[in-house]
């Protein structure tokens, strides 16, 4: 897999202007620290790093609301 914990919290920080502090359970979306148009970004941002496919009916809060889902989702691509 070519998408790290490290690679998301970087283009989230540096791409998306978010500051706060931020790990791997921190939720992005239900707390509207990111939002849809951020979301378009994010999905071409994982699919690019990691090689895959995102499905519209996969853009859930639980694939996508935290840096683990969506790593943990990545990996169950492969």
């Amino acid at each position: 897999m070519g998408l790290s914990k490290d690679d998301l919290i970087r283009y989230i920080r540096s791409e998306l202007n978010i500051d706060m502090p931020l790990d791997g359970d921190t939720e992005l979306f239900s707390t509207g620290m990111l939002d849809s148009v951020a979301m378009v970004g994010l999905i071409a941002f994982v699919e690019d790093k990691a090689g895959v496919r995102v499905q519209p009916g996969d853009v859930t809060l639980d694939n996508f609301d935290t840096v683990d889902a969506i790593l943990a989702y990545v990996q169950s691509l492969d």
